[in-house]
């Protein structure tokens, strides 16, 4: 998978996740780590740093729920808005994470 490819797919299922939920960008690494051989949290932050504008990027927060670094304040109200528990300024992520369903190989 060349990098571009790979920017595609993180883009791609970010936007697939639901009104109300969250991914953690390791969820994310890992749910496109078969089809790409990447699992690396650091390299889903990247692509969202660089392109992740187009997308619903406050869907993605760290894996205990920190909201995107620099951007917590918009995050915080559009996740309020859309419906996705907190604990403080934290997402509850117990409540709140999402998987996509599993496709199996391509």
């Amino acid at each position: 998978m060349t990098p571009q490819e790979y920017v595609e797919e993180v883009l791609s299922l970010v936007e697939r996740i639901p009104v109300g939920r969250v991914m953690s960008y390791g969820a994310i690494a890992d749910a496109l780590s078969e089809v790409s051989g990447r699992n690396s949290a650091r390299q889903v932050g990247s692509v969202m740093a660089r392109h992740g504008g187009g997308v619903p990027w406050h869907r993605v927060v760290t894996n205990a729920g920190r909201l995107p670094p620099g951007h917590e304040q918009e995050a915080r109200q559009r996740l309020l808005s859309e419906g996705v528990p907190l604990k403080g300024e934290h997402v509850d992520m117990a409540r709140a994470s999402w998987q996509p369903p599993s496709t199996g190989p391509r």
